[in-house]
C-alpha cells in the first residue's frame, strides 16, 4: 500500500475522520451521519458518502479498517487507482442508498460506518481470486465462495429480525455492489468462479 494509492488514502482519511469525529469533534459527526429524514428536506445528499468515514466507537473503527487494509491493495492492483476510488465511494452511496429510501419519513433513524464499501471490497475480491480463504474473528479459515455465502444468508435473515443496531442492508448492497463491479469489470471471472465450486463440491 503505497503513499499515493488509493485504498491508503481512503484508509488513512477514514481513520483521520473516524477519530476526529469520535473524540474530537461530534458536532461534525452530526452533520456527516446518514439521516434520512434531515437529509430529505435539506437535500443533504452528501451524507451517503460521508457517513462511510463515520464509525460508533474504535472497536468498529479497527475492525472495518482491518478488513479494509488486507483486501484494498490486492484489488486496486487488479483495477488500478482510479477505478478503485470510483469503485469504493460508488459502493458506500448504493449500499446506503436502500437505508435512505426506507426510512426518510423516520426522524429515528441514523447509521455509520464503512462496512458496505468494505463489503464491496470484500466481495469483488473473492469474485476475482475464487480460492481465496478468509478467517472469520481473524482465526476461522473459510474458503472465499462460502464464506460470501454464508454472510448474505446471515445479512438477510439479521436484516429480517432487526434486533441489533447493525445496518445489514448496507452489507448487503455493498457485497451485491462489488459481485456486479468484479462481474462487469471482467466477465471472466464468472467462469472461475463456477469451476471452482465445481472443484470444492
Amino acid at each position: 500500500m503505497t503513499l499515493t494509492s488509493s485504498s491508503f488514502l481512503i484508509l488513512v482519511s477514514t481513520i483521520i475522520i473516524g477519530l476526529y469525529t469520535l473524540y474530537k469533534n461530534q458536532n461534525l459527526m452530526n452533520h456527516f451521519i446518514l439521516h434520512p429524514f434531515k437529509m430529505n428536506r435539506d437535500h443533504s445528499y452528501y451524507r451517503l458518502i460521508t457517513s462511510g468515514f463515520l464509525h460508533a466507537d474504535l472497536n468498529h473503527l479497527i475492525f472495518n479498517m482491518l478488513s479494509f487494509y488486507f483486501f484494498a491493495l490486492p484489488l486496486e492492483r487488479i483495477v488500478g487507482s482510479f477505478v478503485f476510488l470510483i469503485f469504493y465511494l460508488s459502493a458506500i452511496v448504493i449500499a446506503n442508498l436502500d437505508s435512505f429510501i426506507k426510512n426518510k419519513d423516520n426522524p429515528m433513524y441514523r447509521s455509520l460506518g464503512a462496512s458496505g464499501g468494505v463489503a464491496a471490497v470484500i466481495f469483488s475480491f473473492i469474485i476475482f481470486n475464487p480460492s481465496v480463504t478468509l478467517y472469520l474473528f481473524f482465526a476461522i479459515p473459510i474458503p472465499g465462495p462460502i464464506f460470501a455465502i454464508g454472510y448474505l444468508v446471515y445479512s438477510n435473515y439479521a436484516s429480517k429480525a432487526m434486533n441489533d443496531n447493525i445496518n445489514h442492508d448496507a452489507h448487503i448492497w455493498g457485497s451485491l455492489t462489488g459481485i456486479a463491479f468484479a462481474l462487469i469489470y471482467d466477465p471472466s471471472t464468472i467462469h472461475r468462479m463456477i469451476d471452482f465450486i465445481l472443484e470444492f463440491f
